[in-house]
């Protein structure tokens, strides 16, 4: 069998995390595929300095929009096929690398995902749950085909009331709201496999983001809304998922999920 470590991390800024040397830990981490998200930043704007490390390949989804959102993948791994997914992000606005490769007998569609914020008014949560379906409907589409999914990202949501510190003050709030908890619901119900839930069941107190707000991060008042989901045929193959929160550098803190093939 061979173990394949996949790392996700909400950087909020790839050059700002650069300044402070805070991927440096990469080099030693084993990783053999990194998605980043949010790094507003182009492909060109990503700094040859954030590690030593010489991955083969990278690759990056920017916003139509200087210096907001954008995603990219760090990985050893060669893929035959490679997509921003613009029939889920419409807008243009650098969310998803979508990355097709083999490990064994498996044929992975691997999606780095930055899925939309909807705080900021009602028509950005509208495009949020219609950004959720469109992607949920992507994913069938490629199961159908014989591919197996793995998803990792910033899904900007906390799916259930262990996953945030303080669920009944954000009842109201975006992030927490019925309809977004019940799409992650219905995600699931589709054969998709939250990771960090299936090794760790009801664990508490783990969470990926903080407020930069009254010192949240120190008293472990954080969301747990980034995630590894894969498909239930890979379900065998998953040996472990943790969140890093010794890592810092961002308001989030990386996730891990290790495959066996």
């Amino acid at each position: 069998m061979t173990k394949y470590k996949f790392v996700s991390w909400n950087v909020n800024g790839i050059r700002a995390v650069d300044k402070k040397d805070a991927l440096k830990w990469v080099d030693n981490a084993n990783i053999d595929i990194l998605g980043v998200q949010e790094t507003k930043s182009t492909k060109e704007q990503i700094p040859d300095s954030i590690f030593e490390k010489n991955y083969e390949t990278v690759f990056a989804s920017q916003s139509a929009i200087k210096g907001r959102s954008g995603t990219a993948v760090f990985t050893d791994i060669t893929p035959n096929f490679q997509s921003t997914c613009p029939s889920v992000d419409i807008l243009d606005e650098g969310r998803i690398n979508e990355l097709h490769f083999a490990l064994g007998d498996k044929e992975i569609a691997f999606f780095n995902v930055y899925f939309p914020n909807g705080q900021s008014k009602e028509e950005r949560l509208v495009y949020k749950m219609e950004f959720y379906d469109r992607f949920l409907d992507y994913c069938e589409n490629l199961k159908k085909e014989g591919k197996s999914i793995i998803v990792c990202g910033d899904v900007n949501t906390a799916h259930k009331e262990i996953d945030l510190a303080r669920p009944k003050a954000n009842e109201k709030t975006s992030g927490f709201l019925p309809m977004e908890r019940e799409w992650i619901s219905k995600f699931l119900s589709y054969g998709y496999i939250d990771t960090f839930r299936h090794i760790n069941g009801d664990l508490k107190d783990n969470y990926s983001w903080w407020s930069y707000r009254a010192n949240a991060r120190a008293n472990n008042v954080g969301w747990r809304i980034d995630y590894f989901y894969v498909s239930e045929d890979l379900k065998n193959n998953i040996s472990n998922a943790y969140i890093m929160s010794e890592i810092m550098g961002s308001d989030h803190c990386p996730i891990a999920l290790e495959l066996e093939f």
